[in-house]
This record gives C-alpha cells, sequence and structure tokens, in this order.
C-alpha cells in the first residue's frame, strides 16, 4: 500500500476505533485490517449430514482503506471453490501455506471500488468448529445433530472471515437442513418453522450488532422449545426439554438480576440451548443462544451457576470483548466475578461465598499444575506466540482475574465499584479491549489520580506480573468451616455415616471431597462410597470430584463409574483432568487411560480430543 494511504488509514482508525484496541496486533490472525475489514458476513449453506460437510456461500462485506488492493481472510481446512464481487464477476485469489495453528490465509484482490466480495466453498469432513453427531450420540437416537464452537479461533474452519476477535462483525445466515430437523443460531430467528425447500427446510437469521467471529454459532438437530419468560426459553431435543426447563427456571430472573447490577440486556432475547453430552465446554456464551452442557442438569438446580456465567458473558465478552487471545481474562475474570454478583443477588451471600471459595483453591491448584507461582503462564496478560490460543484458557484467566475485580471491590468499596463497573460496560459497549486500554480506563474512571488507591491494589502487578500478588481478597465462607470440619474428623477415624452432611448443597460435597486428605485407604474410600453412594452420583461436579479422589488412590470399585463418566460425555473440564489424573498414576493408570480413551475418543468434540491426546499420547 502507499505510503500517504497507510498513513489516512491509520488516521481513520485512530478516529473511529476504541483507544484500548489501536494498537492490539493479533498474532492468531491473518488478517490485515489496516488495509481491509470484515464489517458483515452473510451465509447461505447447506448442511449434508451423509458427507459432513456445509457447502455454499459466505458474502463479506468489506471496509477497505483508500487504495487497498486486497483483503487477507482466516480459513482451516476449507475447499475454496471461487472468489467473486457482488455482480458475480470472478476475482483474483490464493491460499497460502498451511500454518498448524493459523490454518491458510486467503488473499482475495481487490478492484477500485469493491465493497462487498461472495466465497463459494465447502467446509471438511473433520472441520474442527463442527460435530456431526450420529443418531446414537443424541438423547433422541433418531436423528443426526450438528453443532459448532468457535472459540478461540475455529470459526475459520467453517466460514472464511477474519476470524480475530477485535474485528467485530454483523451477520445473516440462511441455512438449509434435512426436513425433519431445526436450525437454530447465535441470531434472531427470521423464520421460526423455516420454508420448505428442495430437499429440505431453509432456516433465516439475522444478528444486527457486530460481534467477535467466534460468537458466531449454529446447531441442528430434532430441537423443540419452551418458553421460560416473556424473553427467556430453552431449546433442546424433546427427550430433554421437560427436565431441561425444570433446572433452567430461574433464567428470566437471573435476567433481571444481571441488568440490576451492571445495565440492560442489549441482545433482545436469552435462550439456552441444552446440547448432546459432547460439547466440550460447560457453556458457550453465544449472544441470545447460549450454548450449554447437558452436565449442568442435576435436578435441584445447584449447578446453575453455569448459566449465570454465560448470561453474564453478555455484557463482559459478548458486549466487551477481548481485543486478542493475550487479553482473554478480560473476558472471563469479568465474567466469573460477574457470576458470583448474580448468584449472590439470586441465592444469597453464603451461596456466592462458597462458589468464590471453590474458586479460589482452583486458582491455587492451578497456579501448581501451570509450573508455581513464577511461572509466566499465571500472568492475566499471558505471551501466546507460537502457541494455539487454548494454552491461555486456563483458570488463571478466570480466577485470579475475578480475584483481581474482588479486590478492586474490596479497596473502594462496593458502591463505587458498581458505578464504575457500569459506566465501563456502556463506555465501551460492542467494542474490543486490551489489558492495557483496561489499566488505562481504570485510571481514568476509578482511581482517578490516588497514587495510594493505585499502590495499595498494585495493578500492574496483577495484570503483567506471575504469581497471586499479596493484596488478593481471599474469600470466606462459613459454611466451608463446618464443612473442613466434618472432613477432618472423617481422616481423625470417624465412620463416613455418622458424619453431618444433611441438607449439604453440592458446594459442600464438592468443598468436603477437596479437604479430605490427598491419600486415604481402601478401606476409607469404600466407607465413603457406601454411605454417600459417590460412586452412584448424579450430580456432574460430585461426580468428578470423587473421580479424581479415587483415581488419585487407585479405588478399583470406582473405576467403573469413572469409564462411564468419561465415555458419556465429553466436557474438557471433566475429561482433561481426569486423563491427566490416571496418566499421573503409573501403569496402572496409564492402561486404565489408553483403554478408556480409545472407546471414549471417537464421541469427543475436536477442542476435548485436542486437548486429551498430548495427555493419552
Amino acid at each position: 500500500m502507499h505510503l500517504l494511504n497507510k498513513i489516512a488509514l491509520a488516521c481513520a482508525l485512530v478516529a473511529s476505533a476504541p483507544a484500548a484496541a489501536q494498537t492490539a496486533r493479533d498474532i492468531h490472525s491473518f488478517a490485515r485490517p489496516e488495509e481491509a475489514r470484515v464489517t458483515n458476513v452473510d451465509l447461505d449453506l447447506r448442511a449434508d449430514f451423509v458427507a459432513k460437510r456445509l457447502s455454499g456461500t459466505a458474502a463479506l462485506d468489506v471496509q477497505a482503506a483508500p487504495g487497498a488492493g486486497r483483503i487477507v481472510l482466516d480459513t482451516r481446512d476449507l475447499t475454496v471453490q471461487g472468489v467473486t464481487d457482488a455482480s458475480g464477476r470472478p476475482l483474483r485469489f490464493t491460499l497460502g501455506a498451511a500454518d498448524s495453528i493459523l490454518g491458510r490465509p486467503l488473499e482475495v484482490r481487490l478492484p477500485r471500488g469493491t465493497r462487498r466480495i461472495v466465497v463459494r466453498y465447502q467446509t471438511s469432513p473433520t472441520a474442527g468448529a463442527l460435530q456431526w453427531l450420529t443418531p446414537q450420540q443424541t438423547a433422541g437416537k433418531r436423528h443426526p445433530y450438528l453443532f459448532s464452537q468457535g472459540q478461540a479461533i475455529l470459526t475459520r474452519s467453517w466460514i472464511p472471515t477474519q476470524d480475530s476477535p477485535g474485528i467485530r462483525q454483523t451477520y445473516s445466515a440462511r441455512i438449509t437442513v434435512p426436513r425433519e430437523l431445526r436450525a437454530v443460531m447465535s441470531a434472531e430467528m427470521l423464520t421460526p418453522r423455516g420454508q420448505v425447500v428442495a430437499g429440505g427446510r431453509a432456516f433465516r437469521f439475522r444478528l444486527d450488532k457486530p460481534v467477535a467471529p467466534y460468537l458466531i454459532a449454529l446447531a441442528v438437530g430434532d430441537l423443540a422449545f419452551r418458553p421460560l419468560g416473556p424473553r427467556t426459553g430453552v431449546y433442546t431435543e424433546p427427550a430433554m426439554l421437560q427436565r431441561s426447563a425444570n433446572e433452567l427456571a430461574d433464567v428470566e430472573k437471573m435476567v433481571a438480576a444481571a441488568e440490576g447490577l451492571y445495565g440492560p440486556y442489549r441482545w433482545g432475547r436469552y435462550d439456552i440451548l441444552v446440547l448432546p453430552p459432547s460439547f466440550p465446554f460447560g457453556g458457550m456464551e453465544n449472544p441470545r443462544l447460549t450454548f450449554a452442557t447437558p452436565t449442568i442438569l442435576a435436578g435441584d438446580r445447584s449447578l446453575v451457576s453455569l448459566i449465570a456465567h454465560e448470561l453474564a458473558h453478555s455484557w463482559s465478552g459478548n458486549l466487551v470483548t477481548n481485543a486478542t487471545w493475550a487479553d482473554f481474562w478480560l473476558n472471563e475474570g469479568f465474567t466469573t466475578y460477574f457470576e458470583n454478583r448474580i448468584m449472590e443477588a439470586m441465592y444469597g451471600r453464603e451461596r456466592a461465598a462458597m462458589l468464590a471459595s471453590l474458586g479460589w483453591r482452583e486458582l491455587q491448584d492451578e497456579v501448581v499444575a501451570v509450573g508455581g507461582p513464577g511461572s509466566p503462564d499465571t500472568r492475566l496478560h499471558i505471551d501466546l506466540a507460537g502457541r494455539d490460543p487454548d494454552a491461555g484458557m486456563t483458570n488463571i484467566a478466570y480466577e485470579k482475574g475475578a480475584a483481581f475485580l474482588r479486590t478492586l471491590e474490596n479497596a473502594v468499596g462496593r458502591a463505587r465499584w458498581d458505578a464504575y463497573l457500569r459506566s465501563y460496560f456502556d463506555r465501551n459497549a460492542f467494542k474490543p479491549m486490551t489489558t492495557a486500554g483496561f489499566l488505562a480506563d481504570l485510571r481514568a474512571n476509578l482511581i482517578r489520580g490516588d497514587a495510594e488507591l493505585e499502590r495499595r491494589v498494585g495493578i500492574e502487578q496483577w495484570a503483567y506480573q506471575p504469581g497471586i500478588p499479596e493484596s488478593a481478597v481471599v474469600p470466606r465462607s462459613d459454611a466451608f468451616q463446618r464443612v473442613a470440619a466434618q472432613a477432618q474428623a472423617f481422616a481423625g477415624g470417624t465412620p463416613a455415616a455418622s458424619l453431618q452432611t444433611r441438607g449439604w448443597t453440592t458446594q459442600e460435597w464438592q468443598h468436603f471431597l477437596g479437604a479430605l486428605p490427598k491419600q486415604l485407604t481402601a478401606a476409607q474410600l469404600a466407607d465413603l462410597d457406601r454411605a454417600f453412594g459417590l460412586s452412584r452420583q448424579g450430580n456432574s461436579e460430585i461426580l468428578f470430584a470423587w473421580l479424581q479422589t479415587a483415581v488419585r488412590n487407585r479405588y478399583e470399585p470406582a473405576v467403573p463409574a469413572l469409564e462411564h463418566f468419561l465415555t458419556s460425555q465429553g466436557r474438557r473440564k471433566f475429561v482433561r483432568p481426569l486423563f491427566a489424573d490416571l496418566m499421573a498414576q503409573g501403569e496402572w493408570g496409564q492402561a486404565l487411560a489408553r483403554r478408556i480413551y480409545a472407546r471414549a475418543r471417537p464421541g469427543y468434540h475436536p477442542v476435548t480430543s485436542g486437548s486429551v491426546d498430548a495427555i493419552v499420547k
């Protein structure tokens, strides 16, 4: 590009972009937004469940700098069949060399005045963002299922676009599926029943608010819907609908509670899609339609903090988004803090205190897991050069980030902190944010020259230094102190049946299992299992904590429950640690890990199998 054109574009970007994102350079994208950027995506795709492919077109609206002669897109394992302008005139394009992390750049030449390009393409049957399920992998056992998972950089495996969180885009879509299936997306549904077309039904969607590309999401299956309130509802397979609706009955109240804290919900509807068990995450905060794991269906609404978390992303993440994956904590740390505030508003201070205390313990474990307090991976702003951004998606981002915000709240008082945080979301709505930008905003609008406050909190240390600063506010739970006393009593010889556990919540059971001695005898483990039915536990969080205890102590009677758990769901939060625990147990655990993984892997999403492959070599 000519130097004068570069200068003109730089000035335009400075005038229009948020200060936080002006200097952000996304190392995980081939895009060159200073030359030309995608502002809108229009999809017209057909789902082929036999070939396991999406095929059709992506029409991209382009904002180009004066004199820009190209636009660079991100792709991964896409077959690009042609590129045209809006009138159908062919455009020259080249696919660059493949990178094992980033995929391949798609460079399209832009004749002067080109404002829209149309890419005709099809996905690979092994596209990283897409999981094609057979009928047997669903609850109904009659129809196939498809869902996408774009975070962090997998959207490029099903949409050729600039796959960077800092390049926000609006989108619309026409998705054609077999007649007996239904498509849903993270957007307004324009045709709830679909339109009958040759070979199936076509569903249309539109999202007129710009989002990061990883938030464009699609699911196709035998789906039913039930409203939960005037602007909330749940989609899932018919066999799971009643159970899901019962579990999620408080969602409408959650939206109101969140709005009471940090301002209006700006996305219209808030619906939830309860997916088949292979979904790799607890939840994914896709706008208007959270994707959720069925492992939250405990039967007593004890695991709905996950929904509070995904709802909170409607402000922290979807509204104000990390500009690059090095700033991932700006999504998850803020959201973990906000989630806890929603839970406090809904269920009281003690429930929130228990959840925060569990998070604090998970943070201590994560610090050890990533190499100790001196490890650079304990920083909030993380160096991901040469690494997949998934490497930064640890509890450091979630729990250290939340601890930072909790420490700020403690330093200035809740009223002042809440006023600041609400203004932060308003001020930066629909914009990307960097760590440096957040600290600048914090200094300008909260600290306001108070050097003593800045020194006492140590904001630079929180953001850029490893370890947990001494200023951290440690959450406390009175209930957990009573639970810890019962764990000590058991360790001292009190039979499990004599412990005072009546009325315990999920969080108390989690704390109890975590507070037990690391090494237990087979007799002690049998006593616990017999008294509390832990291996038969239907609550996924309690079962997970028990199985970690069992694996650590090589407790053979729990192996059938372990194998069933690992082969019946693919949530990475559960799967990855259990396989790591098995592999740490010498030949006993390694043989089990290899045998179980051979059965389980075909049913896992690529996000999960990609993580476990590195553990079970």
